[in-house]
C-alpha cells in the first residue's frame, strides 16, 4: 500500500520537495497530496516587482508549473484554494478547509512537509487598513497592485520599509512615474548592507527623484472615507495616494507551534541538516525554517526563494527514501535599484561584530570594465576579513552594470573559508570589455591583505 506525503504550502519549497520526493518514489509507492491556500503554484515571488514595473507582461511567464501540470506529468495532487487549519501529530492528519466550497475535512498522512514560508509584517497602526494601502507577498497581490496602476494611475505613492523588497517596489513604481518617496527606520537602505555601502543606494535613488528618508519611523495613516490620504511618522506628514508595505517578514510557524512541532532559537522551526523536524516523518523547509550560517556558526532566519528551493529538495530526497544534507547559508543576495546593482555576502562589519569577529576591512572604488573601454561602469567593492588570520568574512559590492554578480565569485571564496590572501591570486578572467585587468575583485583582496598585514605588523611584539 503507497504511503501518503501531504505537503503544506505548494510555492519554492513545498513543491520542490513534492518533486524530489516523486523522482524517488513512482506512485504507487507515495502518494503526494500538495495544499496551497492562494491561487498559484510553483511561481517566481522574487519576480513579481519586475511585473508590477512591466519588466514581466504577464504573470504565466512567472509560473513553473500549474496545479495541471503537476497532476498530469508528475502524479501530484496539488490543491489551490485549500487552507490547512490545524495539524493533529497524534492522529496523523490535517485539518483542510476547501476554501471555495467552504467545507472541512481531516487528511491522514504518513509523512508530512511543512512549508508554510513567511509572513509579512504589518503593524496594528491607526488606518493601516484603509483602502489604498497594500503588502506584496503573493502573485494575487501583485496582480491586485497592478490592477490599481492600470486603473486608477495613482498620483503620489510612499513605500514604507527600505529593505530589498521595498526597493524593488520603489522601481517598480517608478515605471508607472509615480512620485515616490521610501520610508526606513535603519540609517541607510538595504539593512543587510553596512550603512557606508547603503548610503551609496541612498543617493542614487535621490539621483532618480526619489525621495530617501531614513531613520525615520512610520506611526499611522490618515485616511478620508476609508482611503489612505498620508504617511504619519515621527518627523513628518506627508500626503499620499498609495502605500505599500515593504516592512520585512516573519516566519509563519502557528500551525507548527500549536501542533508541537519544536522551534529554534530564531522563532523559526528548528530541523536538522536533513530538515527532518525531530518529529517522525515530518520535515519543513523554506522561510518558515532556520538555517545555519557558515561564517557566523549561529542559526538565522533568513528569507531566500534560493535557500527555498535547495531544502525543498533535500527534503524532498530524504522524505523518498533517499539521502541528502542542506549544508548551510551565506545570505548571499542581489538586488537593483534602476541602475544600480547591489550584492553582499557573508557577514557585514557590523554582523562580524555582532558574531564575536575582530573585523578589519578595506573599500575600493574601481570600474566594471578597463577604464578606456565604453560602457565602464563604477563600482565599489567591500571585504570584510578577520583581523590577524586574514580569513574572509563577507563582501558588498554596490555599482552599475556587471557589478552585482561579481558577489558569486566572493561567495564562493566565503564557501571554502578562503582567505584574502589566496583570494588575491585567484585566477579570473580578463578583457577589456569584462573588467581591468585587475578586477575589482582582486583589487579588494589585495587591499584587504595589506590591512591585515598592515595591522599585524603593528601589533606584534618586537
Amino acid at each position: 500500500m503507497a504511503q501518503r506525503l501531504i505537503v503544506i504550502g505548494g510555492d519554492a519549497a513545498g513543491m520542490s520537495a513534492a518533486s524530489a520526493a516523486r523522482r524517488q518514489l513512482p506512485q504507487d509507492q507515495l502518494e503526494i497530496v500538495a495544499f496551497e491556500r492562494g491561487h498559484y503554484t510553483s511561481y517566481s515571488a522574487c519576480g513579481i516587482p519586475y511585473f508590477i514595473g512591466k519588466d514581466v507582461a504577464d504573470t504565466t511567464e512567472l509560473i513553473a508549473r500549474t496545479p495541471q501540470q503537476f497532476r498530469d506529468h508528475h502524479a501530484i495532487d496539488a490543491r489551490t484554494g485549500h487552507e490547512v487549519l490545524e495539524i493533529d501529530l497524534h492522529r496523523r492528519a490535517v485539518l483542510v478547509r476547501d476554501l471555495t466550497a467552504g467545507r472541512e475535512a481531516w487528511e491522514g498522512f504518513d509523512q508530512l512537509m511543512v512549508a508554510t514560508g513567511a509572513t509579512p509584517a504589518r503593524p496594528p497602526l491607526p488606518g493601516i487598513d484603509a483602502a489604498g494601502i497594500h503588502g506584496v507577498q503573493t502573485l494575487d497581490d501583485g496582480l491586485a497592485l497592478r490592477a490599481v496602476l492600470e486603473r486608477d494611475r495613482p498620483g503620489p505613492a510612499v513605500v514604507v520599509g527600505a529593505g530589498y523588497i521595498g526597493l524593488e517596489l520603489a522601481e517598480a513604481l517608478s515605471a508607472w512615474g509615480v512620485d515616490i518617496t521610501v520610508i526606513g527606520r535603519p540609517p541607510a537602505p538595504l539593512p543587510g548592507l553596512d550603512p557606508d555601502m547603503g548610503a551609496l543606494i541612498a543617493t542614487a535613488m535621490e539621483g532618480y527623484g526619489m525621495e530617501v528618508r531614513m531613520e525615520e519611523t512610520v506611526t499611522g495613516f490618515e485616511t478620508h472615507t476609508g482611503k489612505v490620504t498620508a504617511v504619519v511618522t515621527d518627523h513628518a506628514t506627508i500626503p499620499t495616494e498609495l502605500v505599500i508595505l515593504g516592512l520585512g517578514v516573519t516566519p509563519n510557524t502557528t500551525l507548527a507551534a500549536d501542533a508541537g512541532i519544536p522551534l529554534g532559537e530564531t522563532g523559526a522551526i528548528a530541523v536538522d541538516r536533513r530538515l527532518r523536524t525531530g518529529i517522525e516523518g515530518v520535515w519543513a523547509g523554506g522561510d518558515c525554517v532556520e538555517k545555519f550560517h557558515r561564517v557566523s556558526r549561529r542559526h538565522v532566519a533568513l528569507p531566500l526563494g534560493t535557500h527555498a528551493n535547495k531544502e525543498g529538495r533535500t527534503a524532498g530526497i530524504n522524505l523518498g527514501g533517499g539521502y541528502a544534507t542542506f549544508p548551510g547559508v551565506l545570505g548571499t543576495a542581489v538586488t537593483k535599484i534602476c541602475d544600480i546593482e547591489v550584492g553582499r555576502t557573508g557577514l557585514g562589519e557590523v554582523e562580524a561584530q555582532a558574531a564575536g569577529f575582530d573585523p578589519v576591512t578595506a573599500v575600493v572604488d574601481s570600474t566594471t570594465r578597463a577604464g578606456y573601454y565604453p560602457g565602464a561602469k563604477p563600482i565599489r567593492t567591500k571585504l570584510i576579513a578577520e583581523r590577524g588570520t586574514g580569513r574572509l568574512l563577507g563582501a558588498q559590492i554596490v555599482g552599475e552594470e556587471g557589478a552585482a554578480k561579481r558577489i558569486d565569485v566572493l561567495s564562493v571564496a566565503l564557501w571554502h573559508e578562503t582567505p584574502v590572501e589566496e583570494l588575491l591570486n585567484i585566477d579570473l578572467s580578463y578583457a577589456p570589455p569584462f573588467s581591468p585587468v585587475w578586477d575589482p575583485v582582486l583589487i579588494a583582496a589585495r587591499k584587504t591583505w595589506q590591512a591585515v598585514e598592515t595591522d599585524r605588523a603593528r601589533t606584534e611584539p618586537g
